[in-house]
């Protein structure tokens, strides 16, 4: 998927969860496997994988620092960033814990 299309389906989504991350990663891998979990149970968002390596701009216009990275956004607006991916319970609770 192109930055473009991503961007575009940002606006679009009234939530959307973006995973960056790179494949060589271990970390990465882990962080991934996670989110195959919370993926099943949190079912409001429009989930997006994308590899940091093919969009670098992405990555500059959201000051993404390091990988793994989730990029959570609401409504067209990025509401926060997750680096440090915990556990499962806690990402759920990122995802679920505003009310909607």
């Amino acid at each position: 998927m192109s930055t473009e299309k991503l961007l575009k389906a940002i606006q679009q989504k009234d939530k959307t969860a973006i995973y960056a991350y790179a494949p060589m990663c271990g970390t990465c891998q882990i962080a991934g496997k996670m989110l195959d979990v919370v993926e099943q149970i949190v079912k409001n968002y429009s989930w997006f994988r994308i590899d940091l390596n093919y969009h670098e701009d992405f990555a500059e216009r959201y000051s993404i620092e390091s990988v793994p990275c989730l990029l959570i956004f609401k409504e067209g607006q990025l509401r926060e960033k997750i680096y440090a991916f915990q556990s499962v319970p806690h990402i759920y609770e990122k995802l679920t814990n505003d009310g909607s």
